[in-house]
């Protein structure tokens, strides 16, 4: 067993979820924050089974993670 840590979206046609320390693209996606969430879930299993673990990031050192919105000039 590995923790994850997940960022689940929720969009006015379903939720799309996705996992933080993974190499590529990984993406779930389901009509419920669950379905999104077990359908990373197994994406991540998959993904790993094709491409080995090596495709995991080196361990982060942070403790929390957040999410914020900023203005940016451009």
């Amino acid at each position: 067993m590995k923790q994850f840590r997940i960022i689940i979206e929720k969009h006015p046609d379903g939720h799309v979820a996705y996992p933080l320390g993974i190499k590529g693209a990984v993406v779930g996606e389901g009509d419920t924050y669950e379905e999104a969430l077990a359908d990373v879930k197994s994406a991540i299993r998959c993904y790993i089974e094709i491409f080995g673990p090596e495709i995991m990031e080196e361990e982060s050192s942070a403790v929390e993670t957040f999410l914020v919105e900023a203005q940016v000039a451009i």
